[in-house]
């Protein structure tokens, strides 16, 4: 199902003839453009902060424990506020913090660790960085839902 006149048959729709059928091409065009600065902003830190050859990376950790605890806040935000412009989310939460947050790297990083003979770091780093996100984002959704609920009348 590669053609999308089959993709389109098989799914009970007539194919537009478009490349985006629908309204998808504004959504992907601001994925692009929010993942284009995250990944950006994500490049920044790690030009700050770098992390030395066999060295605990502790750069990809923060990057990731604040994405996540900004996607807790935005997402609570959003769907606790009002709405949004249907084109906030995709750019923001998928494209910005989807570039900025990088679990990629942190693959990466693990695999590194473990070359370098610090397999137990890199398992720590694993274990770590996986509760630290949760935790990240848990932490930020609980306290901006507070925050949202004590600022209304």
């Amino acid at each position: 199902m590669s053609v999308p006149e089959q993709r389109a048959e098989r799914f009970g729709r007539r194919w537009s003839g478009r490349r985006w059928p629908g309204r998808q091409g504004p959504v992907v065009a601001v994925v692009a453009l929010g993942g284009a600065l995250g990944a950006c902003a994500r490049y920044w830190a790690s030009l700050i902060w770098t992390t030395p050859p066999g060295g605990f990376p502790w750069t990809t950790l923060l990057v990731n424990v604040v994405g996540c605890a900004v996607i807790g806040v935005f997402m609570a935000v959003i769907s606790e506020v009002r709405s949004v412009h249907r084109l906030v989310r995709p750019f923001f939460g998928t494209g910005v913090l989807g570039g900025f947050t990088t679990f990629s790297t942190y693959a990466v990083d693990i695999e590194r660790l473990a070359d370098a003979g610090r397999a137990r770091a890199g398992v720590a780093y694993l274990g770590l960085t996986l509760l630290a996100a949760l935790a990240a984002v848990w932490t930020a959704v609980w306290l901006t839902r507070r925050v949202l609920a004590w600022r209304q009348p």
